[in-house]
């Protein structure tokens, strides 16, 4: 097939006839027939025709890169590998269910994935937004801070609600499990007007900054249960009874047994557990054990590397030394005597150096390392003349270096249930609350800067994180072979990015192929990244400007 093009003349003009015309052959010879009169095209048109006759074997690969640019345009679209990951481990966990599939929901689950991407404000949560693509992966539409403030109300009102419906989902076909662990932790605040925060034991070390108090309750795995925020002078042991109501109205859990500190749980405590009949698994004060050695419920030789057991008054008693720890202890305490004996001889240089100096003045410095140091039970200092002497009375100090290394741990759970090995082991659990706290706190959450002020608010805040600490346990133990942080593994995924395409009004996503660490990653959490996604063009802004707000200098 080709194109035949004449020309004739007719008074005294030109015309042009361009034919659309084939050759074939037909009893051994060649003919030609017309297919289409082409006269009426455009040069333009003619030209295109002959172009796709003339390479009509290969025309689909013949596209110049300028015609690809004419009719499709590609930018650098928003960040997809981070989300998506958190995302589906939501969806695996329950907490996509339990928050539900309203508005509300998906701006908490918003909240929760962008805690463990990036920790801040609300502020920062919606400029988050903007750099990733979390619009088009669940649905939301236009957001600012003060919808994500209004948000931190619902999940308020919706904690227990929330808490419930996770419980269940993780049990479902499983056995509901009768032991708990609990304890709590101080977040100090950088403000004075957080309406939870009041002046208490502060663990942080921050002296004068008040605080809040949290407490953790998680099953015997380790996985949180339920979160609960306290006024910062609230004393530890007044928090428990709230966690055992949680358990036997909200959970409806029958059989149960707490694991608590020896902070924790006290008599108070105990009886009310006896009460409802639950059980209780803590340890006892040193005083405590000296008090039981002294009225020979234990004797001082049972206390070994190994496990020994007794039991008085139908109340189980384990016991152990630990020999590791036992050392560690010795030598602290030497440390110490060693720092004040050289505390002692610099005062010793100054007086005799100075002799208007008053050795009253040294005997009052070293008196207040000694109190700092917890050593006055066995140390003291004198004065001799100008000089300042460190006295340690060796008997005392042997007595005190007798319990060293050792603990008592106590309960009510009768020895069919559990042996003193498994007893043991659950006391020792509550270092994977320990664990929590250090994640939720400092490692990767960042609980505090808090960034509001209201008790609601501020509970709901500790509530996403909580949620986040779930997701993140779960990667943690996904990714325990690869060498990173879920910091580091969480940055990684987020520099796969989108590409935006558009072609003619139509646009989407196209998600390129993620680099070796990032398919390893995605491989070990058995997560496959989409090819494309829909693109809304959602524009998601704060409602402050703050670049306008600032003064010029």
């Amino acid at each position: 097939m080709y194109i035949d093009e004449s020309y004739a003349w007719l008074r005294g003009k030109r015309y042009k006839r361009t034919l659309l015309r084939e050759s074939y052959r037909q009893d051994g010879k060649v003919k030609k027939r017309t297919r289409g009169n082409l006269s009426h095209c455009s040069e333009e048109e003619i030209a295109a025709i002959r172009f796709a006759l003339g390479h009509k074997d290969n025309v689909k690969d013949l596209i110049t890169e300028k015609q690809i640019r004419e009719e499709i345009k590609t930018k650098r679209g928003l960040s997809i590998g981070a989300i998506y990951v958190l995302y589906t481990m939501a969806s695996r966990v329950g907490i996509m269910k339990a928050l539900g599939n309203s508005i509300m929901g998906k701006l908490a689950l918003w909240q929760v994935m962008a805690r463990i991407i990036d920790q801040g404000s609300r502020l920062s949560a919606v400029r988050l937004a903007s750099q990733h693509a979390v619009c088009d992966l669940m649905g939301l539409d236009t957001f600012n801070e003060d919808t994500l403030y209004e948000n931190l109300d619902w999940l308020y009102e919706n904690q227990e609600k929330i808490e419930k419906r996770l419980f269940a989902i993780r049990y479902v076909g499983k056995a509901i499990p009768t032991l708990y662990l609990y304890d709590v932790t101080s977040s100090y605040l950088e403000g004075q007007m957080n309406e939870l925060g009041q002046y208490g034991y502060n663990r942080d070390g921050k002296r004068g900054k008040k605080q809040i108090v949290i407490g953790l309750l998680t099953d015997e795995q380790g996985d949180p249960v339920s979160v609960e925020v306290f006024s910062g002078n609230t004393s530890d042991p007044s928090t428990f009874c709230n966690q055992i109501n949680k358990l036997a109205y909200r959970f409806g859990i029958k059989d149960i047994t707490m694991v608590g500190d020896r902070g924790m749980i006290k008599s108070c405590q105990i009886k009310e557990l006896d009460e409802m009949k639950f059980h209780y698994i803590t340890a006892i004060t040193k005083p405590q054990i000296q008090t039981l050695i002294k009225e020979r419920v234990i004797q001082l030789e049972l206390f070994s590397e190994k496990l020994c057991e007794v039991e008085y008054e139908s109340i189980r008693y384990i016991l152990r030394r630990n020999p590791l720890r036992a050392k560690e202890i010795a030598n602290n305490r030497m440390q110490k005597i060693e720092k004040i004996k050289s505390i002692a001889r610099k005062e010793n240089e100054y007086l005799a150096a100075h002799k208007g100096a008053k050795i009253d003045t040294s005997l009052k410095k070293i008196r207040a390392v000694i109190g700092k140091l917890k050593v006055k039970e066995f140390c003291n200092v004198s004065a001799q003349e100008r000089a300042v002497c460190i006295e340690i009375d060796q008997q005392a100090k042997e007595d005190m270096a007798m319990l060293d290394g050792c603990y008592v741990i106590k309960t009510n759970v009768n020895s069919d249930k559990a042996s003193a090995q498994i007893i043991h082991d659950r006391y020792k659990d509550l270092a994977h609350i320990e664990q929590g706290f250090r994640t939720m706190k400092t490692v990767l959450l960042e609980t505090r800067p808090i960034n509001v002020r209201k008790a609601e608010r501020t509970k709901a805040h500790v509530f996403v994180v909580m949620l986040a600490y779930i997701i993140s346990r779960q990667l943690k133990k996904l990714w325990v072979t690869i060498n990173l942080t879920v910091q580091e593994a969480i940055n990684e995924l987020a520099s796969i990015s989108s590409d935006e395409i558009k072609v003619g009004t139509i646009s989407y996503q196209s998600i390129p192929e993620p680099r070796d660490l990032g398919k390893q990653l995605l491989e070990a959490c058995n997560i496959s990244l989409p090819a494309a996604l829909p693109f809304k063009n959602v524009t998601v802004a704060t409602r402050k400007k703050l670049m306008s707000q600032r003064k010029s200098k």
